[in-house]
Parts: structure tokens; C-alpha cells; sequence
């Protein structure tokens, strides 16, 4: 699975980014993953395409230590289908900013 992943997450730090992520972010089945939306202008073609599938997330998943953030877009609709897939570059770097993003605001250094 392709990731970005940021570890050596200290204690406090990863208080404060749960209660970030508890606050801002839709959580999935599990308490430890979230999921970030994907906006309609950063979809492919495909994913535009697939009204069915909608909304596409990022799954992401924080441990004491890290936070690992899947580059896979998914899905809560199908496990299969075309729209299901690895990030595009823009989705990529539209993912990596907004966690980097977060850990700027709430000033945890990486």
C-alpha cells in the first residue's frame, strides 16, 4: 500500500492531534481511523464520472506513534470498481498539504 506516513509522534502530540482529527474529520468504523473527503474539483475523470460511488475519502489511521495516511482513494460504496485507486498527483500533494497543514496549525514539528 502506498502511504505517507509521519512517525515518532510523541505522547502529547498524538493527544493533540486526536482531539484535531475527533473534531474535524469524519471517523470510520474503528477509533484510530478517519477519513478526509475528497473535493469534487481534485476527482478524475472517472471518479466525476461515477456519481454512485460518492464521496471519494482518504483513509487515515493514527497510532500513539505515527499517522499513516493512505494514497488509496476510496469508496464507502463499492470495494470494487474503476474509480477506486491510487491517488493522482494532485490528490497526492492536495493530501500531503492538508496534513501538513495540520500539524503547522497545531504546532507539532516533524
Amino acid at each position: 500500500m502506498k502511504a505517507y506516513l509521519i512517525d515518532e509522534i510523541r505522547p502529547p502530540e498524538h493527544e493533540k492531534l486526536k482531539v484535531y482529527l475527533d473534531e474535524h474529520l469524519e471517523r470510520a468504523v474503528m477509533d484510530s481511523l478517519y477519513r478526509v473527503p475528497i473535493a469534487d474539483d481534485l476527482l478524475n475523470e472517472t471518479q466525476r464520472d461515477h456519481t454512485d460511488c460518492q464521496p471519494f475519502f482518504f483513509s487515515l489511521e493514527l497510532t500513539p506513534a505515527s499517522l499513516h495516511c493512505e494514497l488509496l482513494v476510496r469508496t464507502n460504496n463499492r470495494m470494487r470498481c474503476d474509480c477506486i485507486g491510487y491517488a493522482t498527483e494532485g490528490q497526492r500533494n492536495w493530501l500531503v498539504d492538508v496534513i501538513d497543514a495540520i500539524f503547522e496549525k497545531l504546532d507539532i514539528k516533524t
